[in-house]
């Protein structure tokens, strides 16, 4: 059996959003690999040394640590795990989440050398982040996309006699909340009609500044909260477009898990996702920032329904390559 310790943010417990270490954790384990994870500690300080206890403490039975590493504070998390792994000589498997890393790569080119050079493997979850990272000179990569278990989601035809709009993400200023705001005060403005459902927990306050800026606006939102992967899979079928509006993005999955249920999908044309749609064949790119942009396309949806469910569709095919039945083995190649 092979021993992995998962290195990530698991706060899920604590109002946040699972991210992967629950559930790509998860799926690891089902496929019978033993595994131990850290952590789950909300102080950031105690966080990064539970992480470390848990490196020293299980040195000995750990055959990879696999590093959830993004490109703001949670980079230096990684930075430290992967010195510990190498000062135990643990093989420790970086993997790229953040959207902005190739940033990152450009600002600390030292610290992240000391990261990227020195690991078993540097997995990329997109070839955009596969290609930033080999323009830089770092040739150690495998891209492994992020994965669905795509049983879980059904595909439902949508209508578009009105506009439903879904936006699921963190309240964070990186996933650029406030624009969605703007959209539909700007479908309203043009006699469009339009409903709003935003789905996902708060972070450092950023539900509450879009909760206002709605009520400053005179925009009705629909405010769930943080849901359950089932709770919001079955709440999308209330609603007929998805957009993203945000700042930068790697391969996010709740893009992914809308393309598989037909809901069709615009989305700011930044970092990965040129990558994961393509443009007015699976989805639609606009430019960031941009409520006009967000508009336009919404407008092109509801007066050509025949070539939105064509998109739909397309979509829909397109995501099949990323159910976990197939990812998995790209897994077991590095791992076993």
């Amino acid at each position: 059996m092979t021993n992995l310790l998962y290195i990530g943010n698991k706060l899920s417990k604590k109002g946040k959003n699972k991210t992967s270490i629950e559930t790509l954790g998860s799926l690891l384990e089902i496929e019978g690999f033993s595994i131990k994870t850290s952590s789950s500690q909300e102080n950031k300080v105690f966080r990064i040394f539970d992480m470390m206890f848990y490196v020293i403490r299980y040195r000995k039975k750990t055959d990879f640590v696999l590093i959830d590493t993004y490109s703001t504070i949670n980079f230096y998390y990684a930075l430290i795990i992967s010195q510990l792994c190498r000062f135990f000589e643990l093989k420790y498997i970086p993997i790229l989440r953040g959207g902005n890393l190739p940033e990152r790569l450009k600002r600390s080119p030292k610290l992240s050398k000391l990261i990227f050079d020195n690991a078993y493997k540097n997995i990329a979850p997109s070839e955009y982040i596969k290609s930033n990272f080999a323009k830089m000179g770092y040739s150690n990569l495998i891209c492994i996309p992020n994965s669905i278990e795509l049983d879980n989601y059904e595909y439902k035809k949508r209508s578009f006699e009105n506009v439903r709009l879904l936006w699921v993400r963190s309240f964070a200023k990186i996933y650029n909340p406030l624009l969605a705001i703007k959209i539909v005060r700007q479908l309203k403005d043009a006699n469009i009609e339009a409903e709003l459902c935003m789905v996902g927990p708060d972070v450092e306050g950023g539900l509450q500044e879009t909760r206002a800026y709605a009520k400053a606006l005179g925009v009705d939102v629909r405010f769930t909260g943080k849901l359950s992967k089932p709770e919001w899979i079955e709440l999308s079928k209330d609603y007929n477009i998805f957009i993203n509006t945000t700042h930068f993005d790697n391969m996010p999955v709740s893009v992914i898990e809308a393309m598989a249920l037909g809901l069709p999908v615009i989305s700011t044309d930044v970092g990965g996702m040129p990558f994961l749609i393509e443009k007015d064949i699976t989805g639609v790119l606009v430019e960031p920032e941009s409520a006009e942009a967000f508009v336009k396309a919404i407008k092109a949806i509801l007066d050509s329904p025949l070539e939105s469910d064509i998109m739909m569709s397309n979509a829909r095919k397109a995501v099949e390559k990323f159910d976990w039945n197939l990812i998995k083995n790209q897994w077991y190649k590095v791992l076993k």
